[in-house]
């Protein structure tokens, strides 16, 4: 429990990681029903998903022969992604978006289901983590944009993409939150009330739409050296304010992003549907955390709750 009083479940911990997925066809449930390969036809649309984290979750998914939309600002980050993409030897298309805009949200699905098709997968992973320093010393106006981006970002993303997958009855959510959203940290008010309103986000969401046999999760990748984090360890206010989080890197306790690649993978292979709304952890099994399904629904583990 936090000095807020507000504990966060995860179900008591993960124990090992599942076999890395790298190069090689994975065997999973199928959104539409039953086991085996994921099919060809079937869509993911990644936000975020010109470099970092983003990029390597629509290559992961692209290794299981999902066809796979990815977004971002970026157009030359995205075209990078592109290419990787289809050398993979699978159909993939770049959407240059702002996430915080409705009407580009709205066209940004319109061409990829007219690229690919209905979307079946939608992974919100577009972020951002500045401001950082006390609240009261940060700018009312990019301590703001850090909201829109982390959380009418995705909100704006499911409204725009749930609508097909209710019609549909199939379809799947991962939003991509953080650690930072299940306790208080100091010096980035901004972005722990962003991942801790998604994650919230994420468990309504779920309820709503499970009878709809849609399911939706949210997830945080560990602490991963992406583009976001250099810009964070090398910015002034982040040196002044978080001198922590550098620590975490030359001390060699933070991950790569295989573990969060592999529990993208598991999610959308259908076989945590049971814990639709919950929050997984990387690194960790998350088949570990599925065996545990009865356990954590009787004890309503891995949600935001005040104890």
């Amino acid at each position: 429990m936090n000095g807020n009083g507000v504990a966060f479940q995860v179900g008591q911990n993960f124990l090992s990681q599942p076999a890395a997925l790298q190069n090689k066809r994975v065997t999973i449930h199928s959104l539409n029903g039953g086991s085996g390969e994921l099919a060809k036809n079937e869509v993911a649309l990644v936000t975020g998903g010109g470099r970092g984290l983003g990029r390597a979750y629509a290559i992961a998914l692209a290794r299981t022969g999902m066809r796979v939309a990815v977004a971002s600002r970026n157009a030359a980050e995205l075209n990078e992604t592109v290419k990787v993409l289809k050398a993979m030897g699978v159909d993939a298309v770049g959407v240059p978006t702002d996430v915080t805009d409705e009407k580009a949200v709205c066209q940004m699905v319109a061409t990829t289901e007219e690229k690919l098709g209905p979307i079946d997968l939608l992974i919100n992973g577009a972020a951002i983590s500045a401001p950082f320093g006390p609240t009261w010393e940060t700018d009312t106006q990019e301590w703001w944009r850090n909201i829109e981006i982390n959380l009418k970002g995705p909100l704006l993303c499911c409204h725009a993409v749930a609508k097909g997958m209710v019609e549909r009855g199939r379809g799947r959510i991962i939003n991509v939150a953080s650690a930072a959203g299940t306790q208080g940290i100091g010096y980035m008010s901004a972005y722990v009330t962003g991942k801790t309103a998604l994650i919230r986000l994420t468990e309504v969401l779920a309820w709503e739409l499970r009878k709809h046999n849609v399911f939706a999760f949210a997830m945080t990748p560990g602490t991963v050296k992406t583009a976001m984090a250099e810009e964070l360890m090398q910015s002034e206010a982040g040196q002044r304010w978080l001198p922590w989080f550098k620590k975490i890197f030359d001390e060699g306790r933070d991950n790569s992003s295989r573990p969060g690649e592999e529990l993208i993978v598991y999610l959308a292979s259908g076989k945590a549907d049971a814990l639709t709304g919950r929050f997984f952890a990387a690194p960790g099994a998350p088949a570990d955390i599925v065996d545990k399904t009865a356990q954590i629904l009787k004890g309503d583990l891995n949600v935001l709750r005040l104890r």
